[in-house]
């Protein structure tokens, strides 16, 4: 099977979210913690103390102490740099990308070969797709549970919860009527065919609301700025272009 890439899907990479850092929310128990990891796999070379400070701006004591429990957890790998003069050599992290469960990484296979076979033989794959994403939210969100209060604000802020469940590392503030996916956990399967799986999320949020009762419009503007996709919740219709 022949894999789109992005110049094929018309998609510019600089655009969009970072994968998501699946073995990171069940294993650190800090925001810095999890930082500390996203540096680290955001860069192909291994990072010293010192370039792990100036990346994340924690001192480097601790820096020390979130690398120790990640190593520890089997997330983060350590090596001495070559000696180079005089001096200890420093020591150099690297994320342990072999870390991620193979469960995540098999699921994420299956994803991309079912978006792609959706897109070779659906007469409307973003339909398909995004009435797939419904099914799966609606369940999601029965698994998960009403929101903690009634009205629509509330029925946001669980879905703004259920995505970051997910691996999509929301952001918003306010009214919740804007959010920043900053990550993706099939970011692979949505650069291939983002027709598909970016159909998929946005009915997953249609889904989940559908679910808790607070049905609203729903609009999910698919790697358009740097570092995010940006999911819009209620006001004008899903389909009208963005303001």
């Amino acid at each position: 099977m022949q894999k789109q890439d992005a110049s094929k899907t018309g998609l510019d990479r600089a655009l969009g979210p970072l994968p998501a850092l699946s073995s990171v929310a069940p294993a650190t128990t800090s925001r810095s913690r999890a930082r500390v990891l996203a540096a680290l796999n955001e860069t192909a070379e291994p990072l010293s103390l010192a370039a792990l400070s100036d990346t994340t701006s924690l001192h480097v004591n601790t820096l020390r102490e979130h690398l120790d429990a990640l190593q520890q957890q089997g997330l983060v790998s350590r090596a001495l740099a070559e000696p180079n003069g005089r001096g200890r050599p420093a020591w150099l992290y690297t994320a342990a990308r072999a870390a991620v469960p193979n469960g995540v990484r098999e699921y994420a296979g299956l994803a991309s070969a079912l978006a792609d076979s959706i897109r070779r033989h659906s007469p409307d794959p973003a339909q398909e797709g995004r009435e797939a994403g419904q099914g799966w939210g609606r369940d999601l969100a029965e698994r998960q549970g009403p929101p903690p209060g009634p009205g629509a604000l509330a029925a946001r802020r669980h879905v703004v919860g259920l995505l970051d469940d997910l691996g999509f590392a929301p952001e918003t503030t306010g009214r919740v009527t804007s959010v920043r996916l900053t990550r993706c956990p099939l970011l692979d399967a949505a650069t291939a065919n983002p027709e598909v799986v970016c159909s998929v999320h946005r009915g997953i949020v249609e889904g989940a609301l559908s679910q808790w009762g607070s049905p609203e419009p729903v609009t999910l503007l698919a790697f358009s700025e740097p570092g995010a996709c940006r999911l819009r919740l209620g006001g004008r219709p899903a389909g009208s272009p963005p303001a």
